[in-house]
């Protein structure tokens, strides 16, 4: 797989990691830096709230003023940057969250001021989820609330950078079905295949459309990236039974897909996850076997995720052997670091960025 159909990671100012299209030269470390809205809001007081996620010209005020901190903190930077090009500006990703999906299925969240918003908790009953259809989407009134600021960016912005968290189905399946999901798999599994399988289309059909409309504006994106945060709750049986089929159907219906595992350790999913199509990017905890997966992922952009609470806890010499270690049996790589929060010293995000680029001069 070359560089055209892989994915990096990427964390817009304010909003929570994602992925874009691989670009230019990359280095063997590729570090790529986030804050939680915490850390904006303490910093330069962002509200976070309902404004932020409705009103596409304040947020754009938003993002320039997170940009402007950012720069004077850490200069010649590349965070939250949805290209090389410094006047590309992405206004998009971070809109909702992580709860677009479940908003589209009447799931209600809430709005903080210093984080992202948070599906309330939340359970269709069991015979609606046995026959759940995927919202019709034109006339969805969440869903068109999204199109209506992409239309805005378009005519104020002209090109539509950027991407929502569509989530994965396990993720969405869980905020709209609640913990009882879990259960749902082993008592009734065919009412749990049919909400699994009226979230993926739901899924497909909301980043087709949104793909579409990004088109027009001269953005050409053609990838999907599924979230299994909670992956690590399922066996690798029942991953293999229930999420599986969806991560490869929706594989199916974009040129690339990437997974993102979170910081757990994704050694029970390795081989089911190489057993998906088309995978142009994968993340992992440090614990997980990284040699194995870079042998199962050869042509795949892998990311680390390296956990905030590891930068803001570990030496200086703690973090260089950590990131040797993942050069040397994982590189070449992205090393995530997200959700950074308020307190930790702006000199060891800059130990860190420096500490990618020593160890990538060593494999030029």
């Amino acid at each position: 797989m070359n560089i055209q159909n892989q994915l990096v990671s990427y964390i817009a100012l304010g909003a929570p990691a994602t992925r874009r299209p691989a670009t230019g030269d990359l280095p063997y470390l590729r570090p790529e830096i986030g804050f939680t809205p915490n850390w904006y809001h303490k910093a330069i007081n962002i509200d976070f709230g309902e404004k932020w996620h409705t009103n596409p010209a304040y947020r754009k005020q938003a993002v320039l003023e997170m940009r402007n901190e950012i720069d004077s903190r850490f200069p010649d930077n590349k965070i939250g940057r949805i290209s090389d090009d410094k006047n590309d500006l992405d206004i998009l990703t971070g809109l909702y969250g992580a709860c677009s999906i479940a908003a589209i299925y009447d799931v209600p969240f809430r709005y903080e001021k210093d984080q992202w918003p948070t599906s309330e908790h939340f359970s269709i009953p069991e015979d609606q989820m046995q026959n759940l259809l995927p919202p019709d989407l034109t006339t969805n009134s969440f869903y068109q609330s999204i199109i209506k600021q992409v239309d805005w960016i378009a005519e104020n912005q002209g090109k539509v950078h950027g991407f929502m968290n569509w989530q994965g189905v396990l993720n969405n399946a869980q905020r709209i079905r609640g913990q009882e999901l879990f259960m749902d798999m082993l008592i009734n599994p065919e009412g749990t295949k049919n909400l699994l399988n009226s979230v993926c289309k739901t899924m497909i059909d909301a980043a087709k459309t949104l793909q579409d409309k990004q088109k027009q504006s001269g953005i050409n994106y053609s990838f999907f990236t599924v979230s299994n945060c909670l992956v690590n709750m399922l066996s690798p049986e029942l991953y293999q039974e229930f999420i599986l089929p969806f991560d490869k159907q929706i594989a199916d219906s974009f040129k690339t897909i990437g997974i993102h595992n979170c910081a757990w350790n994704a050694n029970p999913y390795l081989e089911d996850y190489a057993s998906v199509p088309k995978v142009g990017y994968i993340d992992m905890g440090i614990e997980s076997d990284l040699d194995k997966a870079r042998t199962l992922f050869p042509k795949t952009r892998r990311s680390l995720m390296y956990t905030p609470m590891d930068l803001a806890n570990k030496s200086f010499n703690e973090i260089r052997n950590d990131l040797e270690l993942i050069a040397q049996n994982y590189g070449p790589c992205d090393i995530v670091i997200a959700d950074i929060e308020h307190g930790t010293p702006d000199k060891k995000i800059m130990d860190a960025i420096n500490i990618c680029e020593e160890i990538s001069n060593k494999y030029l």
